[in-house]
């Protein structure tokens, strides 16, 4: 048996820490940017413990304790409503989830290559446009007393009167994840034809030989090998009960809807920017932290204990 001289193992043991430092060379711009705007920012929690004044520096700020901790949890706080609200929308926005993967099935299932790219393209593009034009687009589809929706059914008879969904705060936990539904399918569809596109092509060759359908290689093959994509991604969801996003309930908001469209981001923001409570503010942020992480651990034993692999 042939033995590896000493130098030759040197000399690869070189090569490889060379390759290790060139490698952690390339990541470690991105590194400081995570650290800068991440990890930074976290010393500024001391805000949440003192009786903060802006000008005046966090750590000459008399401390508080739990105040605006206590503050939040009260009976009469907003907060029971925000996070009400939040709970509920990121529920019916997880039983949505499942959209994305029927849609991405169905493209599957288009035999013309071209025809099949054109959907995607279309369908993945209202996840790049703005929720400003979002808004335009649904408030004047579906919003306004002349709009689209109001003058077809006025015009069959089905109403006397014009309708005001985005207004009608009875069914703004429907309409709002229809909407973001609507903006994101094409986009998360795009993860589920990559999963799908990874399926060894012999199991599919398998069920022909057995007599299978269409629809039983749906059953059987197709869901079967994306249903490890959507269990992370339906973790991962888990973990972000709290993080509804700010844009769409703050620009779908109004009098009329705002009590039950109110979500933590939109709450941060009111109480940080427009009333200046920046202590209590950051304590409702370090709320969302701090439970986000502990669901996040919580998806990741689940993960573990069913499927035999963590997301982390």
């Amino acid at each position: 048996m042939n033995r590896v001289s000493p130098e030759i193992k040197k000399m690869s043991l070189i090569k490889q820490h060379k390759t290790g430092l060139i490698l952690l060379a390339y990541i470690s711009p991105f590194m400081m940017m995570v650290i800068i705007f991440n990890y930074i920012p976290i010393f500024g929690w001391a805000m949440a413990f003192v009786n903060y004044k802006p000008g005046i520096p966090i750590f000459q700020s008399s401390f508080v304790g739990f105040k605006y901790f206590q503050r939040a949890f009260s009976l009469s706080s907003d907060f029971w409503i925000a996070l009400r609200n939040t709970l509920a929308l990121s529920f019916i926005n997880i039983a949505f989830s499942v959209v994305p993967v029927v849609f991405a099935v169905m493209i599957s299932q288009v035999r013309m290559l071209s025809y099949s790219r054109v959907i995607q393209t279309l369908s993945s593009i209202p996840n790049f446009i703005s929720w400003i034009l979002i808004y335009s687009i649904v408030f004047y589809l579906i919003g306004a007393d002349q709009s689209g929706l109001n003058k077809f059914l006025l015009s069959l008879g089905f109403i006397s009167e014009p309708l005001s969904p985005l207004i009608n705060p009875r069914i703004a936990w429907i309409i709002q994840p229809l909407i973001g539904a609507w903006k994101s399918t094409g986009y998360a569809a795009i993860i589920y034809l990559a999963a799908i596109s990874g399926i060894d092509p012999e199991l599919y060759q398998a069920a022909d030989v057995d007599g299978a359908s269409g629809f039983q290689k749906i059953i059987h093959v197709t869901l079967p090998g994306i249903s490890s994509t959507y269990f992370v991604l339906l973790l991962l969801a888990i973990s972000n009960l709290l993080s509804n996003g700010f844009e769409q309930y703050w620009l779908f908001g109004n009098g009329l809807t705002w009590n039950v469209l109110e979500v933590f981001d939109t709450y941060v923001y009111r109480m940080g920017i427009e009333k200046s409570e920046y202590a209590f503010a950051t304590a409702i942020g370090i709320f969302k932290s701090l439970v986000s992480v502990f669901l996040l651990t919580i998806a990741n034993f689940l993960s573990k204990l069913i499927r035999g692999e963590s997301i982390f």
